[in-house]
């Protein structure tokens, strides 16, 4: 869901009528979450507030600051205060006390990445663009997504347009360009060959392989050809 897969909402939905069966809050409420997140992204906000209103509803004698701080969040996300006596998880707490660095920075010390660009994103122009730029890092192009078009209702220019469709589609998040340089290494061309082929400079080329290596988490050009003969990325020759 937060790739921007294309069948999140369905498995999203089969798991939802799993759980439902079990009518068990630790099975619920992970589902309901994505769901609520899902639904947040895409502007669904009466969505939001049904999600996230039903695990409170049976979650009120559970004793899990991190269950109610979570859902006490999307409710705040949708415009909607709710009041609870139970303990409520310190980065969800200082989110939504208007604190967004510092439950930033705690999302960081436990080491989430993505709810820390979450809390950056309602800070100021500088940690909204970073926000951004985690996000593309991370490939949430959802979230990324909603806010360039924040971003760009502030008046803010200069934001990067985010990856084209044929890369969003990649399994790998390598563009059209990344593959057909991939496709020449599995040929064995060198950097020199490939450049003459493509009809594009050797540093360009350099420039690719290093992304290449980096997105199928390869140490060599010879590994970066074997994960993506093994994961069907391309074919063999």
């Amino acid at each position: 869901m937060r790739r921007g897969d294309p069948d999140a909402s369905q498995a999203l939905s089969e798991a939802h009528q799993l759980a439902v069966q079990t009518n068990e809050i630790s099975r619920l409420s992970p589902i309901a979450s994505a769901r609520a997140e899902m639904a947040w992204l895409s502007g669904d906000i009466e969505q939001v507030v049904a999600e996230s209103q039903s695990i409170l509803q049976m979650a009120k004698d559970e004793k899990d600051p991190w269950l109610h701080g979570e859902f006490a969040f999307w409710l705040w996300r949708a415009g909607v205060t709710h009041s609870t006596e139970q303990e409520i998880a310190e980065p969800y707490a200082l989110q939504l006390a208007g604190n967004w660095r510092a439950a930033a920075d705690r999302w960081k010390e436990i080491g989430c990445p993505y709810e820390e660009a979450v809390a950056l994103s309602d800070g100021d122009e500088a940690a909204q663009l970073e926000a951004l730029t985690m996000f593309e890092k991370l490939g949430a192009e959802p979230a990324a997504e909603r806010l360039r078009h924040k971003l760009r209702t502030t008046g803010v220019r200069g934001i990067p347009r985010g990856p084209r469709q044929s890369t969003v589609e990649n399994p790998a998040g390598l563009t059209a360009r990344q593959m057909e340089v991939l496709s020449l290494m599995s040929e064995g061309c060198i950097n020199a060959q490939i450049a003459e082929r493509l009809f594009i400079s050797s540093k360009t080329v350099d420039h690719h392989v290093s992304a290449i290596l980096a997105k199928l988490d390869a140490r060599t050009r010879a590994e970066a050809v074997s994960i993506a003969l093994q994961s069907d990325l391309i074919k063999p020759k």
